[in-house]
């Protein structure tokens, strides 16, 4: 029995952006693309850890980790269609539970890393400080948490101008996305008990072409186009997200963040 994905219980008018793009096919889901994620699992040095990752989604990430042979691997899914395909990608060599990111059930001071992507924007700043509070309490003392998030630039945004930009993602891809600026995601981090390891930055390209053939390659950016041009909603919804994407340029952009949860 084929187990029923996240992105086919709604129309392409109303999907949420990110499984819309699944359903098209794109697997890369991540604001500063692979090579971000890449760089990003790298610096969280993750050969031999036990690690955590919240909201895997797709299990793309899920993969990634594995590759660099960690010592263990849960994650943690609240969807369970889309934890059953992280499952599915992980095998036995992890396990993946139902759980909220901000109460996920596992023991304090279990993990040595905790792996988020592209899930703190979609949440409230309440909500952030929650998850981050569950993510410092699941880390061993000297844990790493790596994330992966949409940035708004400059630091001294105006507050009117990021208001405005919030509203147009919200209507561009369904999603109430929340992003900070790269010293608000620092203070949030600070102020839930972490000293900042490293923070780097990429272009916010997700629509543009370089960066899909650079993140699915030649033949997955070819299915995404054919995908795109047999269904006509999911092609004005494609446009649109591009077109505020494009507009927004240069107030958006990715970020990477390594925090560290001191040693006592």
């Amino acid at each position: 029995m084929t187990t029923p994905l996240p992105f086919d219980k709604r129309d392409s008018a109303h999907l949420p952006g990110h499984w819309l793009l699944a359903r098209l096919g794109k697997r890369v889901l991540r604001p500063g693309g692979a090579e971000m994620t890449e760089n990003m699992l790298d610096a969280a040095k993750l050969t031999g850890a036990d690690v955590v990752e919240l909201a895997p989604g797709l299990g793309k990430t899920a993969t990634a980790i594995l590759e660099r042979k960690p010592a263990s691997y849960r994650g943690v899914e609240a969807d369970p269609d889309a934890a059953a395909l992280t499952a599915a990608a992980v095998g036995g060599a992890g396990v993946v539970s139902s759980g909220d990111a901000a109460e996920t059930g596992l023991e304090s001071e279990s993990a040595d890393a905790v792996i988020g992507e592209a899930m703190l924007t979609m949440q409230t700043d309440a909500h952030k400080a929650q998850i981050i509070a569950e993510a410092h309490r699941v880390l061993r003392p000297g844990g790493r948490y790596a994330i992966h998030e949409l940035s708004l630039t400059p630091d001294d945004l105006p507050e009117t101008t990021k208001t405005e930009l919030r509203k147009a993602l919200a209507r561009s891809i369904k999603v109430n996305a929340r992003p900070l600026t790269a010293a608000e995601w620092r203070e949030i981090l600070v102020a839930g008990g972490f000293e900042i390891e490293h923070v780097g930055y990429a272009p916010m390209a997700l629509l543009q072409p370089r960066r899909v053939i650079a993140d699915e390659g030649v033949l997955g950016a070819l299915r995404i186009v054919k995908n795109v041009l047999r269904d006509k909603a999911a092609r004005e919804r494609v446009l649109a997200m591009r077109a505020t994407f494009n507009e927004h340029k240069r107030e958006l952009r990715a970020i990477s963040i390594i925090a560290r949860k001191p040693k006592a």
